[in-house]
């Protein structure tokens, strides 16, 4: 049996994005129980040329809701990346699983070949669905969950590995 279009994308998404809320409810209960604000966590970076953890979930969004939507040629939704506190990340995920929950896998089946058009500041990135999906999509997306991750895990927050996973 071949694995579809769909099957590699959006579920994988869906599962990282829970996974990460999840985490979320978890720091926030975490920086409540020692009296941290969690500020600290949001702004908090692993190097100071890296995105902070807010941006990290920002992009994460970004890249999901932007596969999802390429992939099965629809108009990628624009949400503003204001979301600063853990209550409003956790919004944003919800509005990224909302989002990838329209697109059928009918939608999204058969996008192997479909021209993706990227811009990246100045340029274009041109990809066949396939290799956009294999090769930039998901490395981008798993990126920053796993960059999410690392700074919450950097101070202090207690989760692990299977954190990370999600529910199987």
């Amino acid at each position: 049996m071949t694995l579809s279009m769909y099957a590699a994308s959006a579920p994988a998404f869906v599962r990282a994005l829970k996974a990460l809320d999840a985490i979320l409810d978890k720091t926030a209960a975490w920086a409540e129980e020692r009296k941290i604000d969690p500020a600290v966590l949001t702004s908090a970076r692993l190097a100071p040329d890296m995105y902070p953890l807010s941006r990290q979930v920002h992009l994460l969004s970004d890249t999901a809701k932007g596969a999802c939507a390429r992939l099965a040629g629809l108009p990628v939704p624009s949400f503003p990346d204001t979301e600063t506190t853990l209550p409003e990340l956790k919004s944003r995920i919800a509005k990224t699983l909302e989002f990838i929950a329209t697109v059928r896998p009918d939608q999204i089946d058969g996008s192997e070949e479909r021209e993706i058009t990227l811009k990246a500041g100045a340029r274009e990135l041109l990809f066949k669905g396939q290799d956009y999906l294999t090769g930039f999509a998901l490395p981008n997306f798993y990126f920053h969950v796993a960059i999410a991750y690392a700074i919450l895990r950097h101070n202090g927050v207690p989760v692990g590995k299977l954190d990370y996973l999600g529910a199987a």
